[in-house]
């Protein structure tokens, strides 16, 4: 069993600085955590060990990296529901047609009396959602992501990160609600209102993303006949994104290098690239991707898979 406990000020600070790499399926998937049970799913995410499957999680440790006090009422709470909280997944056949996997995370969960901590254990079919990312991932900022206090702007936030590449993405808002865990299985629906939706939902994840992340977020909505059905969402790059600087190294190396991984590439991707590749080049692939993508030229299911697609192809990245 891996043991997440963090002691010192800097494992607490490398912590926070992590980017996590969450599968898609659990990025788009529906489902419905609350704030806390989000944050317990993204710290295991931040410390995965390949092919384990048991964590041990205090509040401390939860305490220590979102800064927000946790209770032991909370706690016990948040484990008691995360357990038999089930995930809805979509998986497109080669023939177009669907498969609706409906799985848990979880097979077992244990809460520690007194303690405030627990412990929990990957189920199986779940395995291949932590454990074989390959190149479906989404790259996100753990400090980022655990800032925000609202389940609504973690869950915005992860999606917005899936397209940050190309800068938009657009869904059906009865989807979108379907992912927030806001329409259930039986058709029931929170915050039907638009205006009440916006408030309750959208703009205080705009404020909290806007405030806390390493990214930019809007949004737009678009009427279809009388009523709004579709949302269309921006990503923009922080201008706020910091980086810690190695002095053994070119400043300007490692600002490409933080500039591509900004994309959700991974640090070595991002390094194979600033070494072969002038980073003006790789801002007109991206510019060029966005242009096609918004005149309807290119569909991209995966923009990050997409520039790793261009990057193999040319040889640059393994």
């Amino acid at each position: 069993m891996k043991d997440l406990s963090v002691y010192s000020d800097a494992q607490v600070h490398g912590f926070k600085e992590k980017r996590v790499m969450q599968h898609n399926a659990i990025t788009s998937g529906r489902y419905d955590f609350s704030a806390c049970q989000l944050d317990i799913l993204f710290m295991l995410l931040a410390s995965l060990s390949q092919n384990e499957l048991n964590y041990r999680v205090t509040a401390k440790d939860i305490e220590l990296i979102t800064g927000r006090t946790w209770n032991y009422g909370q706690l016990r709470k948040a484990t008691e529901e995360i357990g038999s909280r089930m995930f809805e997944i979509d998986i497109k056949q080669d023939n177009g047609k669907m498969i609706y996997e409906q799985l848990w995370l979880f097979q077992k969960v244990r809460y520690i009396e007194g303690q405030g901590a627990f412990e929990v254990m990957i189920s199986e079919p779940a395995k291949p959602y932590f454990f074989e990312l390959k190149n479906s991932f989404t790259s996100i900022q753990l400090k980022s992501v655990m800032g925000c206090s609202s389940k609504y702007a973690k869950r915005l936030y992860t999606l917005a990160c899936q397209w940050r590449s190309v800068g938009r993405q657009i869904y059906e808002i009865y989807e979108l609600k379907r992912m927030l865990g806001l329409i259930d299985k039986k058709g029931n629906e929170q915050y039907r209102q638009i205006g009440q939706f916006k408030k309750d939902v959208l703009d205080l994840a705009k404020q909290q993303i806007n405030a806390n992340t390493d990214i930019k977020f809007d949004y737009k909505l678009h009427k279809k006949g009388r009523s709004y059905k579709v949302i269309e969402i921006f990503v923009d790059l922080s201008a706020n994104l910091q980086m810690e600087i190695d002095f053994k190294k070119p400043i300007a190396e490692q600002k490409d290098i933080k500039y591509i991984m900004s994309y959700g590439l991974t640090e070595k991707q991002a390094t194979q690239i600033a070494e072969k590749e002038k980073i003006k080049d790789f801002k007109v692939l991206i510019e060029q991707l966005n242009q096609k993508v918004r005149q309807g030229e290119l569909k991209v299911d995966n923009s990050r898979g997409y520039i790793v697609g261009v990057y193999k192809k040319k040889g640059i990245i393994e």
